[in-house]
């Protein structure tokens, strides 16, 4: 029987936010993972020099959790561009902020997806999420994504060819049924910096919050079979005490160990492939005006030259469910105008829990504390985000904090 002050089950974001919101205020914790390294569902592989992350990822520097616990310029973030190209059947545009994207400026004139009204409809509802602050947000009444784009004065031509295809690959649904207030915390975030990648693929992020942890503090290969009040009990027999316990697993295990209501999921398969050539110079996703099958794609390696070996170029392509390989081609074929029948597969990852589903209304800050010591974290008690899992981590460890008498740092 081993005794710590504090045991958190899963080195995900959650977890590892939540023991490093412990080990600045000095107090010492266990982490256990079940895996065999940190991350949870933001891991990265390396493939013949080419770095995959499991799933289609971004990173936004404007997230207030990543402000407060990430060293990000030692991430050497690359940027994508503030802009989404848009391809249907005759041409390829460019939609964005043209402060920072000129090239924009062009297609955004020649009113083929957005109008006047429009653009106007964007901007106001653009200087109303970006106003004040995002607990403004949070207080307003909550409805669809697809409402609330309908109710800002958005035209259904914008939507179908816009906002649908693109938002698609941010919720992982086709519906537009996702909280309107999570949809105006992401565009808030959108507007204030630019999507982006850790050079090192985004399995840094939670590998550079567990190197400010002792060395100690992190068991991996430890799957955890039963959590409860001051103790936790691993697959291998080993019982750990402790005065608090915090469930910092996924949804569907937190509803197993600690008896939360289990979300609903929304799932994806991202596809890797390796062109002789880079099919798109520009750090940009690519979306189907025509609503295809391919939800999005990009030129990683424009991104982030570093996830490809020198000279190399890789792409990546994700979809809702798990396409037959070759409509994934087609469907590249189409967006990128070239063949690429011959591109070589470097990787495919179909994940079935990739983020929990968030119709409305949506309580973004569920509870935490489930009493006698014991404690519950993850994106499926805030939002479904690297902002939602970090924030909730560190949420519930000041709630460990407060209720040992202990101040946070």
């Amino acid at each position: 029987m081993t005794g710590h002050e504090v045991v958190v089950v899963g080195a995900g974001l959650a977890g590892l936010a939540a023991a490093v919101t412990l080990h600045r205020a000095g107090v010492p914790c266990a982490v256990l993972e079940a895996a065999d390294d940190v991350g949870g569902r933001v891991r990265t592989d390396v493939v013949d020099g080419f770095r995959l992350d499991r799933g289609f990822q971004i990173l936004n520097p404007a997230y207030p959790a990543i402000r407060r616990l990430v060293d990000v310029d030692a991430l050497d973030l690359g940027r994508f561009w503030r802009a989404v190209r848009i391809a249907d059947d005759d041409r390829v545009s460019l939609l964005g902020n043209p402060v920072d994207t000129p090239k924009a400026l062009r297609d955004i004139a020649a009113r083929r997806y957005l109008s006047a009204k429009d653009l106007a409809a964007l901007g106001a509802l653009s200087a109303r999420v970006a106003a004040g602050p995002a607990k403004a947000i949070l207080d307003r009444d909550d409805r669809t994504t697809l409402d609330e784009l309908r109710r800002a004065g958005v035209s259904a031509r914008a939507v179908e060819t816009v906002f649908r295809p693109f938002l698609s690959g941010v919720f992982l649904e086709h519906d537009l049924t996702t909280s309107a207030r999570f949809f105006q915390l992401v565009w808030r975030s959108f507007l204030r910096s630019a999507p982006s990648l850790p050079a090192l693929g985004m399995g840094e992020l939670p590998r550079q919050l567990a190197r400010v942890l002792p060395t100690a503090a992190v068991h991996l290969n430890a799957p955890v079979e039963e959590a409860g009040p001051g103790r936790v009990r691993t697959a291998g027999g080993e019982t750990w005490t402790a005065r608090a316990v915090v469930v910092a697993t996924d949804g569907s295990a937190a509803a197993k160990l600690a008896g939360v209501a289990e979300p609903r999921w929304n799932s994806g398969t991202t596809w890797y492939f390796a062109p002789p050539r880079s099919p798109l110079r520009e750090p940009v996703i690519v979306v189907d005006a025509r609503g295809g099958p391919v939800v999005n794609t990009s030129v990683i390696s424009e991104v982030c030259p570093t996830y490809a070996p020198p000279g190399a170029a890789l792409v990546s392509a994700s979809a809702l469910s798990p396409l037959p390989e070759h409509e994934v081609r087609r469907a590249l074929g189409r967006l990128y105008r070239t063949d690429t029948s011959r591109w070589p597969l470097v990787g495919r990852y179909e994940i079935a829990h990739a983020l929990p589903s968030m119709p409305p209304p949506h309580e973004i800050r569920r509870p935490v504390r489930l009493g006698d010591g014991l404690y519950v974290c993850g994106d499926h008690r805030d939002t479904s985000s690297l902002q939602g899992a970090l924030a909730s981590g560190a949420r519930a460890a000041r709630a460990v904090l407060a209720d040992l008498g202990r101040a946070a740092r």
